[in-house]
């Protein structure tokens, strides 16, 4: 399943959404180099999350290999920063392209719930939670961890609680067909989440992969978080807020395509 669009009118001009993305994207191509070396892996091993680096847990020097002719050398230097630069580190186009889609189709919206200058703190303690759990997770993983899936999992946490009705249009592939259907928010990202939760458990003692602790922690804190950091008189303007509101389209509808 992925996510083309939603039916949730947009109210403010996103600027937060809007500068974020462009800060990724400035990243990805002055500090990442596009993805090419050696820029790509140098920007992982000194601006990408290390646990064990964070945590003390592994000795200064040791050598982590990245790929065929890559190695990072942990314990250089002072390494919370990586904290929040990690947020802004991808691994690839892939990464970049969905994560930077996600936060577009929902974080307009969120934002209109908050304002940009709460959205952006909002948006980065979303960021330190997902990192933390990860962090809890496997303190002494040396396999650095970068992307902004963490503080995007915040977001849609915070987009469940808000417009749990509204419709999410998805494209579903099954096999060599596919097709789109919309469904209620409330079940895409409750999905989403649970593959999250299953896949970090499966994940309990293993290295590299998708940092599914991540996305939990950063859903569960945004779920918690939105109850402070958003703003009434904002929320009454959204016609789509909460369980009362109607639904904007029939449910489970499948979607005529021309």
């Amino acid at each position: 399943m992925f996510p083309i669009r939603d039916d949730n009118p947009q109210i403010l001009i996103p600027y937060a959404t809007i500068g974020i993305i462009a800060i990724n994207v400035l990243a990805w191509v002055f500090v990442q180099g596009l993805g090419s070396n050696p820029l790509l892996a140098g920007s992982i091993c000194q601006l990408g999350l290390i646990p064990g680096e964070l945590l003390g847990t592994v000795s200064a020097g040791t050598q982590v290999q990245l790929g065929a002719n890559t190695w990072c050398e942990l314990g250089n230097g002072t390494s919370w920063p990586t904290v929040f630069t990690s947020m802004f580190m991808h691994g690839g186009w892939f990464h970049i392209i969905g994560n930077m889609w996600f936060l577009w189709i929902f974080g307009n919206n969120v934002e209109d719930a908050m304002g940009p200058v709460r959205f952006v703190i909002f948006y980065l303690l979303c960021g330190v939670a997902a990192a933390a759990l990860q962090v809890g997770a496997n303190p002494q993983s040396t396999v650095p961890m970068v992307g902004a899936s963490g503080a995007i999992g915040g977001v849609m946490g915070a987009y469940v609680l808000l417009y749990p009705r509204v419709h999410v249009h998805l494209l579903i592939f099954l096999g060599f067909f596919v097709t789109t259907i919309a469904v209620p928010a409330v079940f895409m990202l409750g999905y989403w989440f649970l593959l999250q939760v299953i896949g970090g458990f499966g994940s309990v003692g293993g290295e590299g992969g998708v940092a599914f602790w991540a996305h939990v922690g950063g859903f569960a804190a945004g779920a918690l978080l939105v109850m402070v950091f958003r703003k009434p008189e904002l929320l009454h303007r959204h016609p789509y807020y909460g369980w009362n509101k109607r639904s904007p389209t029939t449910n489970w509808r499948r979607i005529d395509r021309r």
